[in-house]
């Protein structure tokens, strides 16, 4: 933050209050002096209520929350408009609308017909309308922008309210204390600083010390902001780390299920499909001299169906080849006895001659 001096201060009459006879006797901790019928603010408290008052307001700007800008009066509207658009921030620079905050439904209804407007006055369909009609859109289109131009992006409540000037802006902080929002506000030695939750006593009526203050305000809500930012950013690349993690743990687990590798206690065990087959293979053709790796393999011999089909071939062609010789050694059989009957009758015919 900027480092405050009174020097600064003074210079930018930060110090100076209102006419004796126009005071609140509940400013009267605040005042250190009078002098020509002018009461003097102690800049001491100025300056500690500046700090308190930044310190707060920098804690929301981290949390990414808006603050609501209202300075309606003429020397503060310049000023506020430009840090509030710096800081992306909304604000209130033209008359105050009753019900902004308590009735912020019919607010948000204004601000879409104000974006409707917009969007439709540069179309074909406006431009085909009769003039009169394009000059009833046009008037309503600067009056909504002139009241609700701060407020254009705003969607939800504001968290906090800055206000210059507590007397002129009554209304904003009355309705922002029904909806417990927390008020900030430049008292000067003529206003009430009880309707507010924080106060800085301080010339709310000075271009320059409207100017300082406000500006020392900003510079702690940009450093809020840019803690947010960076919070954020770095809450994000968790995220995406975490999520790539994940992703790349899916790949590898359908990775694995496509290849067959089955995973024991995170511990890749490597027995493909091509591995298995080999070792079939290995125990049909070869098989081994080891009693205990032939009990090891036979489970695996007796479930596999291919084996199981070649026994199944080889038993039947066993069962065929037996009978087939045992249908040639009964035709020889025969064959051998017909011709021993044969040799039988033909002894006798010769015995005769």
């Amino acid at each position: 933050m900027i480092k405050l001096e009174h020097k600064t201060l003074l210079d930018a009459g930060v110090h100076f209050g209102h006419l004796t006879r126009k005071w609140n006797p509940k400013m009267a901790p605040f005042i250190f002096m009078k002098q020509n019928g002018i009461h003097i603010i102690d800049l001491n408290q100025t300056i500690t209520s500046m700090q308190e008052v930044a310190l707060q307001l920098n804690a929301i700007a981290r949390t990414g929350k808006k603050i609501l800008f209202v300075a309606t009066k003429k020397q503060a509207k310049v000023v506020v408009e430009k840090v509030a658009k710096d800081l992306a921030m909304p604000y209130v620079t033209e008359r105050w609308l009753g019900g902004t905050l308590t009735n912020f439904v019919t607010i948000r209804k204004l601000l879409k017909r104000m974006s409707v407007i917009e969007k439709n006055i540069h179309s074909a369909a406006y431009k085909n309308l009769a003039k009169k009609e394009q000059l009833v859109i046009a008037r309503e289109q600067k009056k909504l922008n002139r009241i609700l131009q701060g407020l254009a992006n705003v969607t939800r409540l504001p968290s906090a309210l800055f206000v210059i000037d507590v007397n002129k802006e009554h209304i904003a902080i009355q309705e922002a204390r029904k909806l417990g929002i927390p008020v900030f506000a430049l008292t000067d030695t003529n206003t009430d600083p009880d309707l507010v939750d924080y106060s800085i006593p301080g010339n709310d009526d000075s271009f320059r010390s409207i100017d300082i203050i406000v500006d020392y305000m900003a510079h702690a809500i940009k450093e809020g902001l840019e803690l947010y930012k960076k919070e954020k950013a770095e809450t994000l690349s968790k995220q995406e780390s975490t999520e790539e993690v994940k992703v790349n743990g899916a790949g590898m687990s359908k990775t694995i299920a496509k290849k067959g590798v089955k995973i024991v206690q995170g511990v890749a065990v490597k027995k493909t499909f091509s591995e298995a087959s080999k070792m079939n293979k290995t125990t049909r053709f070869k098989p081994s001299v080891n009693k205990s790796k032939e009990t090891t393999m036979a489970p695996n011999i007796a479930s596999n169906p291919a084996i199981k089909q070649i026994q199944a071939t080889t038993a039947s062609d066993v069962a065929s080849n037996a009978v087939v010789e045992k249908t040639q050694t009964t035709v020889a059989e025969r064959e051998l006895s017909n011709t021993t009957t044969e040799n039988q009758q033909e002894a006798p015919t010769s015995n005769e001659s």
